[in-house]
């Protein structure tokens, strides 16, 4: 059995696993180049395994907008360090990913999983190599599509934040500007309608006890009590906002001004909800060694 460097150096390009996992897997499938791919693979999937329990809260949050402005997509793609989130077969998978759903319409992460890429590899055996050679947990956490007879608009902000948005009305300026907007200042709610009514109780009943317990006379409690919750509804209510660049207008104003109706956003930002851990990098590194 005769091994070079090349040979080992060739299934390294095919794989992009390391030099010395190359090396023993050659030796074990005694220079047979796809017995030795199969093994490293068999490797990768033992390694992602260790991985499971990973927090895995870096990444990329990615968009894709049709030439029309009537389709578009939005992902979040997660990895467990902000050095692989930069690598260019992270972000390069990324977009891959984000332009089959706009394009595909997949109807929950099964049916994600099971597209094929370019490669013609399912998303999830591509999600197993890529984790093989980037060395990290690799996950889709999250997508939405939208499609309409009206306009959708995107915006990312960096890497972390994306906003899609659909307008009924206006353009391409005005969906960008509120894209931004909602970037800025992540609101909870399009507006009072859409609010949830156990938000606004659980707000109703502690100002109620707040005014009590600083005496306010009980004929005076529930005219307080509404303007608090207005100004709590101007808060989190993206059409009653002031917006980011003029904030002599509310969002609502803006919308109408440009004959615009806003019918739905969708606002992810990169991480959100997960609990992040801080490690020594020898600790990590250490890690990696096992």
């Amino acid at each position: 059995m005769s091994i070079t460097a090349a040979d080992i150096a060739k299934l390294r390009a095919a794989t992009g696993a390391g030099m010395m996992d190359c090396k023993n897997a050659m030796v074990e499938a005694e220079g047979d180049m796809e017995k030795a791919a199969d093994l490293l693979r068999k490797k990768g999937i033992l390694k992602a395994a260790k991985r499971a329990d990973k927090v895995a809260s870096e990444g990329v949050v990615v968009a894709s907008l049709s030439s029309d402005s009537k389709t578009g997509a939005l992902v979040e793609v997660n990895c467990e360090t902000d050095f692989v989130s930069g690598s260019e077969d992270f972000i390069k998978f990324a977009n891959e990913v984000v332009g089959l759903v706009a394009k595909e319409n997949p109807a929950d992460e099964a049916a994600l999983n099971s597209l094929k890429l370019t490669s013609g590899e399912t998303i999830t055996e591509a999600v197993g190599e890529l984790g093989l050679k980037l060395g990290e947990k690799i996950s889709i956490r999250r997508f939405v599509r939208y499609q309409t007879d009206g306009l959708v608009a995107t915006y990312l902000h960096g890497k972390k934040i994306g906003i899609m948005l659909e307008l009924a009305g206006g353009n391409a300026t005005v969906g960008t500007d509120v894209a931004m907007h909602i970037a800025a200042t992540n609101p909870k709610c399009l507006d009072r309608t859409s609010i949830d009514p156990a938000l606004v109780e659980k707000e109703r009943e502690i100002y109620i006890d707040q005014l009590k317990q600083q005496g306010k006379p009980e004929n005076m409690i529930e005219n307080i009590v509404k303007g608090k919750l207005d100004k709590y509804y101007a808060e989190v209510c993206l059409v009653e906002q002031p917006f980011i660049k003029n904030e002599e207008i509310k969002i609502e104003k803006l919308l109408a001004d440009n004959g615009a109706t806003l019918v739905r956003f969708t606002r992810f930002e990169l991480g959100e909800g997960f609990e992040k851990v801080v490690k020594n990098f020898a600790d990590e590194v250490a890690e990696q060694l096992k």
